[in-house]
């Protein structure tokens, strides 16, 4: 991590020396996924914020629409600068304009790997301890933008059950309910009978796990795990990445990347909050990471 730094602070000098004078920024804008409460995503990410003002000495704002969509579509027609996509939305960002942005980071857990899971709960007094007790029932997925609240496990439900994800087929009836969050809720008021949201995997069920939704529900008081069973869960998922619009200015992008990547030895609290939970840091990644999902997206809209 401290030869990356150094690489990134060597490449700002020069970067900043070949953009003197040319476009500069006079804001930068950072979107946040849907998924949670706006008001605690804005919470979350004010620390971060604040850092890329200083550091870039320009305005930073959060931008949190009610749906991953509207992170996409500020990405695409220019209008954010930054955000931590999730896999499928950063396919859907590809497909539509592979020119639009790059991912730069992704988040590295605390076994050092950057997979997760799609994670499939319910209540535990409904009964409920498998996708075999979920027959009939009303299952919920979050957003249709969402790579472990949709994308996945519309693929890898079908194969568990043999059945489609149809209302009426297998569940009694499949609903979006908009988001990480708003799943859980649905859940734990039963709402739903089950759905699916995204976790590490790592650490313990009672806790929500290290990092995820669930690790993000318990922190805000809105779940108590020891209410919850999980009934599913996914192959490994490649975590979504920190992504930048490719049209930014280079010394901005390498400024950005330098920030991020140090924030977890810089403010660990800071980084907490931005990353969903306790990791390890940030490590660079590229598109080819990505290109199954890119794929499976594909196939999907077909």
């Amino acid at each position: 991590m401290k030869k990356l730094l150094s690489a990134l602070i060597a490449s700002t000098a020069l970067s900043t020396a070949a953009f003197a004078g040319g476009h500069s920024i006079s804001e930068f804008r950072i979107g946040i996924l849907g998924g949670e409460n706006a008001q605690d995503r804005m919470t979350n990410n004010e620390c971060y914020r604040q850092k890329a003002e200083d550091l870039l000495g320009v305005p930073a704002k959060i931008f949190a629409p009610a749906d991953y969509d509207g992170v996409i579509q500020g990405l695409l027609g220019g209008t954010i600068d930054m955000a931590w996509l999730g896999a499928s939305g950063y396919a859907k960002t590809f497909i539509a304009d592979p020119e639009a942005v790059e991912p730069i980071l992704v988040a590295v857990n605390m076994d050092g790997g950057y997979g997760y899971y799609s994670v499939g709960f319910a209540r535990k007094d409904s009964g409920i301890t498998s996708l075999d007790d979920m027959k009939g029932k009303v299952f919920g997925f979050g957003d249709p933008n969402s790579t472990s609240g949709y994308l996945i496990p519309s693929i890898e439900i079908p194969q568990a059950t043999g059945a489609t994800m149809d209302s009426g087929d297998y569940f009694g009836e499949v609903k979006f309910t908009g988001g990480h969050e708003q799943t859980i809720v649905a859940v734990n008021n039963g709402d739903v009978d089950g759905g699916v949201t995204w976790a590490d995997g790592l650490g313990d069920w009672e806790d929500g796990y290290n990092a995820g939704a669930l690790r993000r529900a318990v922190d805000a008081g809105l779940v108590d795990m020891n209410d919850m069973v999980q009934i599913w869960q996914s192959e490994p998922i490649p975590e979504g990445p920190v992504v930048l619009r490719k049209s930014l200015p280079a010394d901005v992008k390498v400024k950005i990347t330098a920030l991020t990547a140090s924030l977890h030895s810089m403010d660990p609290e800071c980084a907490y909050g931005v990353f969903a939970g306790e990791r390890l840091g940030a490590m660079p990644i590229g598109h080819e990471a990505y290109e199954i999902i890119v794929e499976a997206r594909k196939l999907k809209s077909k």
